[in-house]
């Protein structure tokens, strides 16, 4: 078994990010598919109810949020990199970018143009997750939508713009990860992706030599086998909290971390690290018996348990 499990779907386009990810370090990756819709008994005891996809285990340790997980495996596999160039602060601050800007307008025309092929439940539980949607004028939106997924392709065009093959230069990147998932989206969802992509000739050879990469040496295992790996192992030794952090915490506080853009699905847990870059949780539970879970800092809430 891998020491990488990650617990996703094929389709989600967050899932294809740290996919790509370990493509460029070359990683062996074991993968449980998830459920696309809650319950999900084999995830929630490892997560604490967390509800966004991809979540990268390892052993007894839970990475939430691909921006951690990016560095997360920077941290231990630190060749080939990531971040050429000295590049992390641009490529995490990129995401922010992608992730919200670039991701939005692209999620509203996958579920607006293919509204009547998905199912009545899916639709239910994204009027909840996705809060930035308006479900129930999400078709009159369609040609908004189109507009500023327009206006991002263009960026990335713009980035291109002087020849080079990728955004950092002559080698994939994070900051290519970033640029690139939304367009791997369009392409699965966006029936007019053809035309929409046509005007953007340096984006569309560069997408070609982003599908190309490889995406790591995949095994399918189920989620009780991750399971398994999680009773046996034990997390890594916390990394504590910061004194002069604002919020004023402490180790062992009874803390709520929750995401402050959609998928606002709290987690509550023992605080073991807070500092600039990550907030962790200890939870304990009889599936699993402990297992720490990393959020990055940026875009998640952290609150005392009243």
């Amino acid at each position: 078994m891998a020491d990488l499990i990650l617990h996703h779907h094929d389709p989600s386009p967050f899932g294809e990010k740290i996919r790509l990810c370990f493509g460029l370090k070359g990683l062996p990756w074991d993968s449980v598919q998830v459920p696309m819709l809650p319950p999900r008994p084999l995830v929630e005891p490892l997560t604490g109810g967390y509800r966004k996809i991809p979540v990268l285990q390892v052993g007894a340790d839970i990475y939430c949020d691909t921006r951690l997980i990016a560095r997360e495996l920077e941290r231990r596999y630190p060749q080939p990199t990531l971040f050429p160039q000295g590049s992390e602060g641009l490529a995490i601050a990129l995401a922010a970018w992608s992730d919200r800007s670039f991701f939005d307008p692209g999620a509203g025309l996958s579920m607006g143009l293919n509204r009547s092929m998905i199912p009545p439940a899916i639709i239910e539980d994204r009027k909840d997750f996705f809060n930035f949607m308006d479900f129930d004028r999400l078709e009159d939106d369609l040609p908004h939508l189109f507009t500023q997924f327009r206006a991002n392709l263009a960026y990335v065009e713009r980035m291109l713009a002087d020849g080079r093959r990728f955004v950092l230069g002559d080698a994939p990147s994070f900051a290519d990860i970033d640029a690139y998932f939304p367009v791997w989206m369009a392409r699965g969802n966006i029936g007019d992706a053809p035309r929409l992509l046509q005007p953007f000739e340096r984006l569309r050879s560069w997408e070609a030599r982003m599908d190309a990469l490889p995406r790591g040496l995949r095994r399918d295992i189920d989620g009780e086998q991750a399971l398994a790996v999680a009773r046996a192992a034990s997390p890594l030794e916390p990394l504590g909290v910061e004194a002069d952090d604002p919020l004023r915490l402490s180790a062992g506080d009874a803390v709520v971390v929750t995401p402050d853009d959609y998928g606002r699905i709290p987690v509550t847990g023992e605080l073991v690290t807070l500092n600039v870059d990550e907030v962790a949780l200890r939870l304990r539970s009889a599936p699993v018996d402990e297992v720490i879970v990393h959020f990055p800092r940026l875009g998640y809430r952290v609150e005392r348990c009243r």
